[in-house]
């Protein structure tokens, strides 16, 4: 079938990009996305530097036509979708239920819930065409657990999950496999604007029972098996990766 192409949005920072770097690595073809052209670039030179044959496209997950030009294009570049990594997101405005807004609602939910179902409905109709493919979609602990002070952000990735096995079941019969991630608290700016201090971080580190917060690296790795042919009896799943934090 050819060396295999995967779409990464979200790709410039944190779990985005370790994702990058790790399918350069298995030696993938890779379309990375996001939002800003300058770091867009400077991922590119590296994943270039790796061997690897690479583009960026700039796109915003919150706009239908955005997200379908980034899909069309990789089709253009590469004819094909092997697999997908719907890693663009955001922590939202944090805070009480009672003090939420519409507004911070929105912000969170057009990233999170929105730009995976525009990314999932614009990959899904290449793979579907094509019979085969693997989108894993990148959820968080809070996808399944509550979180006080961030209702918004577990519940957007509440929908992440519910998305991901409705999906799954849909696409099932067609050769296409849809899966989620779910990270533990991993060493991204996100972590450090939703912890806020040195010790919130330490708090949530507490309640790890490896005692450690995941490096994006180790996410990445789940990612990657996710997405390949290794798992291809797997579909419909949150795969959680987060040193124990929700064993208990």
């Amino acid at each position: 079938m050819g060396t295999p192409v995967v779409l990464i949005t979200g790709a410039l920072t944190g779990i985005g990009r370790a994702a990058a770097v790790a399918f350069a690595k298995e030696g993938n073809r890779l379309v990375v996305s996001g939002r800003h052209e300058d770091a867009g670039q400077a991922l590119l030179s590296e994943l270039r530097g790796l061997g690897t044959e690479a583009e960026f496209i700039q796109a915003d997950v919150r706009h239908d036509d955005e997200v379908r030009n980034l899909v069309d294009r990789v089709i253009d570049r590469f004819g094909r979708l092997d697999a997908a990594v719907n890693n663009a997101g955001t922590e939202g405005q944090q805070g009480a239920v009672t003090a939420l807004t519409k507004e911070s609602y929105a912000a969170t939910f057009d990233t999170n819930v929105l730009g995976t179902v525009l990314s999932m409905k614009h990959e899904l109709r290449v793979m579907q065409a094509q019979g085969h493919g693997s989108i894993v979609n990148i959820s968080s602990t809070y996808g399944h657990e509550g979180a006080a002070g961030a209702s918004i952000y577990a519940a957007s990735k509440h929908a992440v999950e519910g998305l991901t096995k409705s999906a799954a079941l849909e696409v099932a019969r067609s050769g296409v496999r849809v899966n989620a991630v779910a990270p533990g608290p991993t060493e991204t700016g996100m972590l450090n604007r939703f912890t806020g201090t040195a010790e919130n971080k330490a708090a949530l580190v507490s309640g790890v029972p490896l005692g450690r917060i995941g490096e994006p690296v180790e996410i990445a790795n789940a990612i990657v098996f996710l997405a390949s042919d290794k798992a291809s009896f797997v579909t419909g799943q949150i795969f959680t990766a987060d040193g124990g934090k929700t064993a208990g």
